[in-house]
């Protein structure tokens, strides 16, 4: 098993399908990364040398954010928007939605499950 950028990827997936298995590489940057190193698409994370994982994880060092440092930014950046009070910030420190989506049905995933009010007949 291959442990790139402190993930474990799995072995018997495709690599830009593996390669999404760190946090801030999706396909886009999976497909780029296989160009830049020289390594085609189809091939499996399996068939890779040694050498080819540690091109792979260079490229990732050198040229990408991802996994703890990324994650410690998008937390920092939203706790920036929290302590200046903006409108995002306020969304944010609510737990509602931040995008401009109704709130009046759905966004249970934001505001979690249903709570019933006492009282509420009809």
């Amino acid at each position: 098993m291959a442990r790139i950028a402190g993930v474990n990827i799995p072995t018997n997936k495709r690599v830009t399908i593996a390669l999404r298995y760190i946090h801030g590489i999706g396909p886009t940057k999976a497909a780029e990364l296989c160009n830049t190193v020289g390594i085609a698409a189809e091939r499996r994370v399996q068939d890779l040398s040694d050498a080819e994982v540690l091109q792979i994880r260079e490229a990732i060092d050198r040229d990408y954010m991802v996994e703890g440092d990324l994650r410690r930014e998008v937390a920092v950046n939203i706790k920036r928007l929290m302590d200046q009070g903006c409108y995002r910030g306020i969304r944010h420190r609510r737990g509602l939605p931040v995008r401009g989506q109704r709130t009046h049905t759905n966004a249970r995933t934001r505001k979690g499950p249903a709570k019933p009010i006492a009282g509420k007949k009809k």
